[in-house]
């Protein structure tokens, strides 16, 4: 992973990041997630004007990461109606980097070096540690509703992000790719928001419709430039690089939320720096 690629998916682990605060600090998550899916939805038939067309080889992955995509909303939804941000976004994050990587030596035939092994899963342990030391710390019995929501998610993510590797390259464009992902995966919320709430949709909406659409902007830009990695770089690095969002998630959770930011999360910081320098050695 050279320092351009790895620069690319920090800066998406922001983005994501902050959409996920968005997502979450709107209350009513089918509202939120209507907006933020509704809007991907508008940004990427706008640019499929514009992109080339993905090429055919890349259809039946993108038809399934469609899929594997709203189902990740929806856990993700059950994961922010049930719990906090602070446990339940490390916890569905915290879980993809290791799963990915399964899954890339399996299916991709992807096998890490030693130093992105290394990489891989000293990042893996201060997301888990992180996300562990969130229940523990909580003072409360684990809400086993919410966590099993928030690690259905987690394998949402690692199957989306192994589909979308392969299905990315055999693309032959990056953005065609995300365009039109945005556009199957965009109807599905909206479509079941307007049959649940009908004509109370529409108003309901408009008192959120300016942050729900930034969520909306800040998740293409996080995922397309995720995608442009992958066709630059092995999966399972990106995907543990990606998740330093959970560091981020954690200080916009004290900042926004009131959440305490804690020894824990400045070691779970610590052992991120520690993995990122891991991946990007050259040997």
């Amino acid at each position: 992973m050279t320092p351009l690629v790895a620069c690319a998916v920090l800066i998406a682990a922001v983005t994501h990041a902050s959409w996920n605060a968005i997502a979450h600090a709107i209350k009513d998550q089918l509202l939120s997630f209507t907006l933020i899916s509704g809007g991907g939805l508008l940004i990427g038939a706008a640019a499929a004007l514009f992109v080339p067309f993905p090429a055919a080889g890349a259809w039946p992955y993108l038809l399934v990461s469609a899929g594997l995509h709203v189902a990740y909303m929806l856990l993700l939804m059950r994961s922010f109606t049930l719990g906090d941000f602070g446990q339940m976004y490390p916890i569905a994050r915290g879980t993809a980097p290791l799963v990915v990587t399964v899954l890339a030596a399996v299916f991709v035939g992807e096998h890490p070096d030693g130093w992105a092994t290394a990489g891989v899963a000293v990042a893996s342990a201060g997301l888990v540690g992180l996300a562990l030391w969130g229940i523990r710390g909580s003072g409360r019995r684990p809400d086993w509703p919410a966590l099993l929501a928030a690690l259905a998610t987690g394998l949402a993510i690692a199957g989306y992000t192994t589909v979308d590797g392969v299905g990315v390259r055999a693309s032959g464009t990056p953005l065609g790719y995300i365009a039109w992902l945005m556009i199957l995966e965009g109807l599905a919320i909206p479509v079941y928001a307007l049959h649940r709430r009908r004509a109370e949709l529409l108003p309901a909406l408009r008192p959120f419709a300016v942050r729900g659409l930034l969520g909306a902007a800040l998740s293409v830009t996080a995922y397309a430039l995720v995608l442009w990695a992958q066709t630059r770089a092995a999966l399972a690095p990106i995907a543990a690089l990606r998740e330093s969002s959970i560091i981020v998630g954690a200080a916009i959770g004290t900042l926004l939320f009131k959440e305490r930011f804690g020894a824990p999360r400045i070691a779970a910081a610590g052992l991120m720096v520690v993995g990122i320098g891991l991946m990007l050695h050259t040997g």
